[in-house]
């Protein structure tokens, strides 16, 4: 039963296990710098989503918004009493923050969507670094058992000389405590 488990995985080596496979025959290395290849393959609009949701979602962007917000409503309120251009309830307030929310949320997720294949970039050459590894360390293994293999082969050589000699060592005894002592 596990060996028709394992025959169905064996054909069915995904198309990254193959190129690894490759690459492992031709000794090749298998990692990437997988922040240069996403950053190579980015376009202008990624590379302008990606600054505006770096700038967006910093504490200087939301201070510095909070800021502004603060500043319009004090120039509303306070100032400018006779001659509001955005009265109380702020309704062109409203629609300068909507606006912004409604370009700003696309943006950001875009950007997210990216720093997912990013990651994913990133884990299928950590899977495929990892894979070489567990090859490697499989190869090492083997190669340790064949010298283990061949150790253990010397040794009972030597140990079967060893075990000639002290044969015709007790041979040689036996024979000289055979023949009467001259005294």
């Amino acid at each position: 039963m596990a060996t028709n488990y394992l025959n169905k995985e064996i054909h069915q080596v995904i198309p990254l296990e193959e190129r690894l496979l490759d690459k492992i025959r031709r000794r090749e290395h298998v990692a990437q710098n997988t922040h240069r290849l996403h950053i190579e393959s980015l376009t202008l609009g990624q590379r302008l989503a990606d600054g505006l949701a770096r700038v967006a979602g910093s504490w200087t962007f939301i201070l510095s918004f909070l800021g502004f917000l603060g500043l319009w409503i004090i120039i509303n309120s306070a100032l400018l009493i006779f001659k509001h251009f955005d009265p109380y309830p702020f309704i062109l307030l409203n629609l300068v923050l909507s606006c912004l929310a409604a370009l700003q949320a696309p943006v950001i997720m875009m950007s997210q969507n990216r720093q997912e294949a990013r990651d994913r970039l990133r884990s299928e050459n950590d899977y495929a670094v990892n894979l070489k590894a567990e090859a490697e360390i499989e190869q090492l293994h083997q190669k340790l058992d064949i010298l283990r293999e061949q150790q253990w082969a010397e040794l009972v050589i030597l140990q079967n000389k060893q075990i000639e000699y002290l044969e015709r060592l007790l041979q040689a005894r036996g024979s000289r405590s055979a023949v009467p002592r001259k005294s």
